[in-house]
């Protein structure tokens, strides 16, 4: 089988597509015939070399992909030929993919591979830093970086429906545009605009409730700026490739809060509230009250040039991988 293969920390020329052979599956795992995996920032900080814990090259990266079971472990009591997402430590750029059944999810009638692998890492990320750590109640106002990107789009959908005013930034008039259809009511362009003097003048001097920061750097302190008092922060990422640093006096005497999500160990640590929200977001997405919202997709060959897309800042929505 063809998968990409990280051969060093450093830039997307690190990847190869080579030939390997097609992983047999454990008595307690299933093989996925991938058709569609999709690309998270966490897969190019681990590329970089900047993601505590990551994989050591060389290695297979992706963290989820949808298709098709193809083979499954004898103590495994699934069917081969059904249509699955799967979460995954890592090898998902690849024509086939071992998963944990306990990371698989049916596919909904009427999804389609590549809307299935934008589901799982970005629905479940927005929807724990929204309402299972970040409290959002209706009528709060929130403001949600990057609002155009994989869970930026989900972020923006939920707290929309969820009856926040939502602010969103994104860097072009189409990401803002895009940002505004699902729901923002207040889209920023952070490249023209200072967003907490914009979030100043919208709300009176009054900031915002909550704050989801996938970016971190500069962005997470400016992010502290726009929060009213008793205000929280979700971090989630740093995209920005640099970590903040919180100065806890300031957050002593301003009454504001920070926490931290990260998708992986909280579903490791604690899956039941993790995993809840699962009925509730499949039932959405069926129904078309939200959409996945997949902006490019790239071969498996090109998954460097899909790195670079990304990394450039020219992608909306989720971009996947097509091993086929």
């Amino acid at each position: 089988m063809q998968s990409v293969l990280v051969e060093a920390f450093g830039g997307s020329e690190t990847m190869t597509v080579q030939e390997q052979e097609r992983p047999e599956p454990g008595p307690e795992q299933v093989r996925v015939e991938v058709e569609a995996a999709g690309i998270n920032f966490a897969d190019i900080m681990q590329r970089r070399g900047k993601y505590p814990g990551g994989p050591e090259p060389p290695y297979v990266p992706g963290m989820e992909a949808a298709g098709r079971i193809d083979a499954t472990g004898e103590r495994v009591n699934l069917d081969e030929g059904d249509r699955v997402v799967a979460t995954l430590p890592g090898g998902g750029y690849a024509e086939y993919a071992l998963a944990d059944p306990q990371a698989l999810f049916p596919i909904p009638d009427g999804m389609s591979f590549d809307e299935a692998a934008g589901f799982p890492v970005q629905f479940l990320t927005a929807h724990g830093c929204l309402f299972g750590w970040g409290d959002l109640e209706e009528g709060e106002r929130v403001l949600i970086q990057a609002a155009a990107g994989g869970v930026g789009t989900a972020a923006v959908q939920l707290a929309s429906q969820a009856g926040a005013e939502v602010f969103g930034t994104a860097s072009t008039a189409e990401k803002l545009d895009l940002a505004s259809d699902l729901g923002c009511d207040h889209p920023i362009n952070y490249t023209e605009t200072d967003f907490v003097e914009e979030i100043d003048e919208i709300t009176d001097g009054e900031g915002v409730d909550l704050v989801l920061d996938g970016v971190g750097g500069d962005v997470f302190h400016e992010s502290l700026d726009a929060l009213t008092p008793f205000g929280r922060i979700v971090t989630y990422g740093a995209a920005s490739g640099e970590t903040a640093s919180v100065d806890t006096g300031r957050l002593l005497f301003e009454n504001k809060s920070v926490i931290g999500y990260h998708l992986g160990r909280a579903r490791a640590e604690d899956p039941g509230r993790v995993l809840e929200a699962v009925p509730e977001l499949t039932g959405s997405l069926t129904s078309g009250d939200m959409e996945v919202v997949v902006g490019e997709s790239f071969p498996l060959e090109d998954a460097a040039e899909a790195h670079d897309y990304i990394e450039d800042r020219q992608s909306s929505g989720k971009v996947v991988l097509h091993p086929n």
